[in-house]
């Protein structure tokens, strides 16, 4: 197995809202390069890398299109829309994959000779409805992108009848809504993404943890439902939990009450929800009490090498675990992850690969791949209908397959990553397909969160779309 050279930076954005600091805050002082122009036409080079990726094929080729067939499409060119919060989270980790994407297939040809033009749309947190607006006015679908208030432009979006291929999804509105299409899904309406991670790691890796497990969380709405799922799920294996404590969304000057809390119940695996700075500080007091847990779900804001840092002595003494929910980790040596790599030094060598890029990258992928195949007549009934024909879709290998035809139920598939005091390494979890472990059925919620929003919610219907 290859040691990564570039570390996926996780946003971890299903718990991010507006407790701003709790999660976003893994974001900060990121090196690469702040892309805020509207067109992800991108740089770096000129020199074509091959059009072929992982083991699609060539996706971005040249052609003789001549129709103005939708919105955003003229004969020369495609316009999409790229969500990002970039302008409050200062990560641009969207915008980086979008034009990398572009640049290269833009390098290759285009979409049968049209060239991709990637309109970012910046929500800043609290503007997901305005750049919506925009998107309805100009973009002919959204491609790889997310915002932590998703749910709020998701009315305007099914009104003006506009599909996303998108990266992530966050709120229940947004997640599994009509014209959406996750090609690697971040959530699940109607399930716990982290189901299996749970089961194993209690069930299997550390039953004596069943009867102690304590949870951490941010003091948010949105982070309190996340909570809320956990421990629903945690009671289903038959966990028992000793300690649920919530802490202040701006972070904790003084770790120590927490660490306290937690050796006094008992506590043998933790679960922490919440930046990946404050778990560390937490974990630097336990380590100082010669306090050590069986187990501890750092969630996957924390795959990065700042956390292997930031851990200095616990990252050799406490058991920090993530699941990377089915997606390839960077150290592997998946020939699909091995390209991506060479295509970021390529065209933006300053650039962090992340978890949400890479799942940026397959939709990019999925919606090349079916814009493709529409030829000249491009419309937005054909290119989301194409793609939702794929039953097994890897994005060329970046992740364990997704089954768009049929999404619900889902197949959950799950890989775990250690931290060690050398880097992230793999768990002893028995994947059973490949890289990922897919026996464990996802288990649906009980309680209600909400429901996606529908066509037939804003009065429309499919045999709207055109």
């Amino acid at each position: 197995m290859k040691r990564q050279h570039t570390f996926i930076r996780g946003r971890g954005t299903l718990v991010a809202l507006a407790a701003v600091s709790l999660l976003l805050a893994g974001c900060g002082g990121r090196t690469g390069t702040e892309t805020s122009g509207d067109e992800g036409s991108g740089g770096g080079s000129s020199s074509a890398a091959s059009a072929e990726f992982g083991d699609l094929g060539e996706l971005c080729q040249d052609g003789d299109a001549s129709a103005t067939s939708a919105q955003g499409v003229t004969a020369e060119q495609i316009e999409v829309g790229v969500f990002t919060d970039m302008g409050f989270t200062k990560n641009p980790e969207f915008v980086d994959a979008a034009n990398v994407f572009t640049s290269w297939c833009n390098d290759n040809g285009g979409i049968n000779g049209r060239t991709l033009v990637a309109n970012t749309r910046d929500a800043k947190l609290m503007e997901p409805r305005q750049r919506m607006i925009e998107a309805c006015r100009e973009d002919f679908v959204l491609v790889g992108g997310g915002a932590a208030l998703d749910g709020l432009g998701v009315k305007e979006r099914l009104n003006c009848l506009l599909p996303t291929f998108t990266a992530q999804t966050v709120q229940e509105a947004a997640a599994g809504a009509d014209l959406e299409i996750s090609a690697s899904p971040s959530k699940i309406p109607g399930y716990d993404n982290y189901a299996g991670f749970r089961e194993w790691a209690v069930n299997e890796a550390y039953p004596d943890s069943k009867s102690a497990v304590g949870m951490i969380n941010g003091d948010s709405a949105v982070t309190k439902v996340v909570g809320a799922v956990t421990q629903e799920t945690l009671e289903s294996l038959g966990a028992t939990v000793v300690y649920n404590e919530l802490y202040p969304a701006m972070g904790v000057s003084d770790w120590t009450p927490y660490a306290q809390a937690i050796k006094s119940k008992g506590v043998r695996g933790l679960i922490f929800m919440g930046s990946f700075d404050q778990l560390a500080k937490l974990e630097e007091v336990l380590t100082n009490m010669d306090y050590k847990l069986d187990w501890i779900d750092a969630n996957n804001n924390a795959y990065n090498e700042q956390f292997i840092e930031l851990l200095g002595r616990s990252a050799g003494f406490q058991n920090n675990l993530v699941d990377l929910s089915g997606m390839a980790p960077l150290e592997s040596d998946e020939p699909a992850v091995e390209q991506l790599k060479e295509l970021y030094a390529q065209y933006a060598p300053d650039a962090q690969i992340t978890l949400p890029a890479m799942r940026a990258w397959s939709s990019w992928l999925l919606f090349a791949k079916a814009a493709a195949a529409c030829g000249d007549e491009l419309t937005r009934a054909c290119v989301y209908e194409t793609a939702r024909t794929e039953t097994a879709w890897t994005g060329g290998g970046l992740h364990a397959p997704s089954d768009l035809q049929t999404p619900m139920p889902p197949k959950s598939c799950f890989n775990i990553e250690k931290a060690t005091a050398d880097g992230w390494g793999t768990a002893d979890f028995n994947p059973d397909s490949g890289l990922y472990r897919c026996d464990i059925p996802a288990r649906k919620i009980t309680q209600d969160f909400g429901v996606p929003l529908t066509l037939a919610a804003v009065g429309k219907s499919m045999s709207d779309v055109q």
